[in-house]
């Protein structure tokens, strides 16, 4: 069966179709296309609070293209979630209206908790060394979710308005990361031996790509941190044309790197895992269960 999510974060949408398959009484999720739109929502909200009239066109033109290419996988069910940028928007009612009128399509605004859940949703830790306990980190545009897993069990999940583009915004105050700071040390204090990290979104991963690590290997905190003074070096045109970044991800890259060294720093873990999941992947599975409940045959 083939199952469809929709991701419309602060700095890009995304539509992610997956194949489900069961093997030995397990789900196997197989990726069939991840198709990306940088629709950009947070420099519009988290400077007027609302999004403009262009950036609802570009909306409802992704989402149509997205619905067309649903259709031609034959994609049975789908998930649609919008996340920072669209909670934060004054005029978000009126826009969901607007897809719902013009493509049929219905946005779950999620709260940044939902959110820190679905990414957890990936059940990533549970494969791994029940010796360690693993803090999942998820960077994007608008929020910073942070999902702890310990002895088998969800320990806390948070979500903080700290994200690259309201970093680029110069609109995080020195106390959200006092706060982020405290809360880190106060919540995973006792696991300081035996963390690790997980990192997710569309930065981490290309990082793990500019640093050629085989899949499956972590980074290391010191990596993270080469990669942010090299990067940080250079002006945006010059991270493009030297690390073959496209425009939108070679401006966040580095703040988003500034986010991932503090909450490892904070959370005193040397290694971070990047599996290549994200939220759109969260949602799949979340999808894949609310099915199962309802008695829905894989």
């Amino acid at each position: 069966m083939r199952l469809g999510a929709i991701d419309i974060g602060s700095n890009a949408a995304r539509l992610l179709i997956s194949e489900v398959v069961i093997s030995n009484n397990k789900p196997v999720f197989n990726k069939l296309n991840l198709v990306r739109v940088p629709l950009r929502l947070g420099f519009d909200v988290f400077d007027k609070k609302e999004i403009s009239p262009e950036k609802a066109t570009m909306i409802i033109n992704t989402l149509q293209a997205y619905k067309y290419l649903l259709g031609a996988y034959e994609v049975q069910y789908f998930k649609a979630a919008a996340t920072s940028a669209m909670r934060d928007a004054s005029n978000t009612a009126d826009i969901l209206q607007q897809i719902r009128n013009e493509t049929g399509i219905d946005i779950e605004v999620i709260s940044g908790g939902d959110e820190a859940s679905f990414i957890y949703e990936n059940h990533i830790a549970e494969d791994l060394d029940k010796e360690h306990s693993y803090l999942y980190i998820d960077v994007g545009g608008g929020s910073t979710e942070l999902t702890f897993f310990a002895e088998s069990k969800l320990v806390f999940k948070e979500s903080f308005n700290i994200g690259t583009i309201r970093l680029i915004k110069n609109q995080v105050e020195e106390k959200r990361w006092l706060d982020m700071k405290e809360f880190i040390k106060k919540e995973t204090k006792g696991h300081d031996s035996d963390l690790v990290a997980i990192g997710s979104g569309g930065n981490i991963n290309k990082v793990f790509s500019l640093s050629k690590r085989k899949d499956g290997k972590p980074l290391s905190l010191e990596l993270l941190k080469d990669y942010y003074k090299e990067l940080g070096s250079f002006s945006v045109e010059d991270r493009m044309r030297l690390y073959n970044l496209k425009e939108d991800r070679a401006d966040v890259i580095v703040p988003a790197l500034q986010i991932y060294i503090n909450v490892m720093r904070w959370a005193n873990t040397e290694e971070i895992y990047v599996p290549k999941i994200g939220l759109a992947d969260g949602l799949i599975q979340h999808l894949f269960e609310e099915l199962v409940r309802k008695g829905v045959r894989f």
